[in-house]
């Protein structure tokens, strides 16, 4: 990884973006809204093809001390790892920050991760309950505005590998990346995200790489706002059938059992975890048949 020269207390944030002119703008404008000024912005361009490339280079020429344009060679499209990985290796300051072109941050949200990172100084990484935001389109979404459950008490440092164990094992959910606050020195020493992970998973892949070696502090805080809407990625995949088309998470789980290995990790109860999910995956028949038997098995056994 590029290591650029570090500046303390600074927050280098990446926006990455693909065809967002609905929303792009209003997720920089919570940047700039922070309570917290100490931040570089870069905007990564996807290859987009409509006007979300021009609102991008003029936040970056409104603000070109601070705000920063990015796009692939030849204005290609490269997916979300490689776009968030060009964002990174620019980035000067002592952490990372991640916000989707179509959520929001609070204005709040880096001042109160920066004082716990402070006050948390072995947590590698730090996020807290996101808002999945349906009342964005209008006022009768505000019922169905809720907090995205953590799976862990809040406002624990909690150690590896426990918070990966939780994910494989589906008692947690990953973090949205627009979320967390990472410090530097955890990207210098597992590595950014995985370019073969273009779209979906690419964010439980990194989580999971950073989650298996640091402590991550959870908070019950909620500092960001996820929005709802029928083109978000992962709603765009499953109705294209792309998902099931290309099983990402079969990838994801077939990559992380080499990436244990790799690193040495020999973890029985995430190797047992893995190959479940695996049997439910690639033998989805089979696996319900098991899971009913199991019940079976439990409620015959005597007491």
């Amino acid at each position: 990884m590029n290591v650029a020269t570090r500046t303390k207390g600074l927050v280098s944030i990446v926006i990455i973006f693909l065809n967002e002119q609905r929303f792009i703008g209003e997720a920089i404008d919570s940047v700039i809204a922070q309570t917290y000024d100490q931040w570089e912005l870069f905007l990564v361009d996807d290859g987009s093809i409509d006007n979300s490339t021009q609102i991008a280079q003029r936040y970056a020429r409104e603000y070109p001390e601070r705000i920063h344009y990015l796009e692939h060679p030849e204005h290609q499209n490269r997916g979300m790892s490689r776009s968030r990985n060009l964002g990174i290796q620019g980035a000067r300051g002592e952490f990372v920050a991640f916000l989707d072109a179509d959520d929001v941050w609070l204005p709040h949200k880096l001042a109160r991760q920066l004082a716990i990172m402070d006050e948390q100084r072995d947590a590698g990484m730090v996020y807290g309950s996101t808002e999945l935001w349906h009342s964005w389109r209008d006022a009768d979404g505000n019922n169905r505005d809720s907090l995205q459950p953590l799976g862990v008490t809040a406002d624990t440092l909690v150690p590896p590998p426990q918070l990966l164990t939780l994910f494989v094992a589906r008692q947690a959910i990953t973090p949205c990346p627009s979320d967390v606050l990472l410090r530097r020195t955890v990207l210098d020493d597992i590595g950014a995200f995985e370019d073969d992970f273009t779209g979906m998973y690419e964010d439980q892949v990194f989580f999971a790489k950073v989650t298996l070696k640091w402590p991550v502090f959870v908070s019950g805080e909620c500092w960001d706002r996820h929005r709802q809407h029928q083109k978000s990625a992962s709603a765009t995949w499953k109705q294209t059938g792309e998902y099931r088309a290309k099983q990402p998470n079969v990838a994801f789980v077939r990559w992380l059992m080499s990436y244990l290995q790799c690193q040495g990790n020999h973890d029985r109860t995430l190797r047992r975890l893995m190959k479940r999910r695996l049997r439910r995956y690639e033998h989805p028949v089979l696996f319900r048949l098991w899971r009913y038997s199991q019940r079976l098995l439990r409620t015959q056994a005597p007491n």
